[in-house]
This record gives structure tokens, C-alpha cells and sequence, in this order.
């Protein structure tokens, strides 16, 4: 049970050598994507660090993904900080995601047809609110309050909620002014699009993998 829940079966079934290149290969990847899979327009900024995340949680489990996707985070930020300090609370979103991911995808049993996408989408809802406004916006909101509100914000919250900068002001100013809902939405819809087809590639079917979403497929 501890294994199914925490690992997936391409880490399990695989040899040692075989472990530490997936995990390096895949922590290497989130890497990649915190470098150079980040974009900034003006102050609104869009990642695919969601999808990475979640597909890295998938394929080789909750535990190793949290660390793959801190690691990466790190990474990331040390090569381009945007001259920001390190958040440590964004790192810890994403390797929640991973976490989450892993344990849904590999660990919930759906026996329906198309289970594996109904697992995607808990994915999307659970990480939505542990991770993008649990954690993120949560450590956001602390760290603005206690270093002070840029101009946006206050403005932002003055028109729409009478300018007391609550937690819930500040998440809406978040999501919808700075447009990390569509982020999150697209990030969602690649995941959902994408997962799936993840699952055919031979070598991941070599090593059973696919036993994720075998008894949908199965149906």
C-alpha cells in the first residue's frame, strides 16, 4: 500500500539503475522547465510548471516527485531569480502538485472507462486549492503584507473591496487581475490532454506503468 501510494510502478518495477536515471531524468526536466519554460509580460507571469509538475508526480510517484519538483524550483531560481529573493512556499507548491499527483494518479483506483481522466481532473481541483491558493497565494499574501502592497494591489482591492486588502481581496487580485487563473486553466488543459498519450510510450509500457490506468482502459 505504502508503495502504491507513494511510488509508481515505473519506479517500483525498475531496476536501481533504472530509478535513478527516471528520477534524475525527470528532476532534470523540472529543472528545464523553471529556466526556460517561464514567461513574464510585464508584471503577469505564466509558467508550464503546473503540468511539469503534475506529469513528474505521475510517472514516478509522490515522494520522488516532491523532491524532483523542489529541486527543480531551486534550480530555477538560482539560473533566473527576475531579482526576486527565493520563495520557498513556490518550490513547496510544486512539489505538492507532484505529490498530489502521484498519489491520485497511482494510488486511487477508478474502475470505470475513463478513470485515468477523471484522476486528471482531481488532479486540477485538489492542486487548484492546496497549491495555488493554499500555499502560493497564502505565502504571497504574507510576504506582501509584511514587506507592503505594491500600488496594483491596493488599487486593485480599493475598486473591488473597498480597500481592505483581505486574504480572499488578495487572491481575487491574484487569480483574475494578474490573470494566474488563465494560467492555471491552461496549465489544466494541457495536463488533461497530454497525460494519457504519456502512457503510450513504449518504454513507459515496458515497465507497466500503464497499470495507472489499466482497469479503465480495460473496460
Amino acid at each position: 500500500m505504502f508503495k502504491k501510494l507513494f511510488l509508481s510502478e515505473l519506479v517500483v518495477n525498475a531496476s536501481r539503475t533504472k530509478r535513478i536515471v527516471y528520477i534524475a531524468m525527470l528532476a532534470a526536466f523540472s529543472v528545464i522547465t523553471n529556466m526556460f519554460l517561464e514567461f513574464k509580460f510585464y508584471d503577469v507571469q505564466f509558467s508550464l510548471t503546473i503540468v511539469v509538475s503534475a506529469i513528474i508526480g505521475g510517472l514516478i510517484g509522490a515522494i520522488p516527485g516532491f523532491f524532483a519538483c523542489m529541486l527543480g524550483d531551486l534550480v530555477g531560481f538560482i539560473y533566473n531569480s527576475w531579482g526576486y529573493v527565493y520563495m520557498p512556499w513556490v518550490g513547496l507548491s510544486t512539489g505538492m502538485i507532484a505529490f498530489i499527483a502521484g498519489i491520485i494518479i497511482n494510488g486511487v483506483n477508478i474502475k470505470t472507462k475513463g478513470g485515468i481522466y477523471i484522476k486528471l481532473v482531481l488532479v486540477c481541483l485538489i492542486s487548484f486549492f492546496v497549491c495555488t491558493i493554499g500555499i502560493n497565494s497564502t505565502g504571497f499574501y504574507f510576504y506582501n503584507k509584511a514587506m507592503g502592497f505594491s500600488a496594483a494591489v491596493m488599487d486593485y482591492v480599493a475598486e473591488h473591496f473597498g480597500g481592505n486588502i483581505s486574504f480572499f481581496a488578495y487572491v481575487c487580485y491574484r487569480l483574475i487581475f494578474k490573470l494566474q487563473i488563465v494560467n492555471c486553466i491552461a496549465n489544466y488543459a494541457v495536463l488533461i490532454a497530454i497525460y494519457p498519450l504519456i502512457l503510450k510510450i513504449n518504454f513507459l509500457k515496458t515497465d507497466n506503468l500503464r497499470n495507472s490506468g489499466k482497469a479503465e482502459d480495460s473496460q
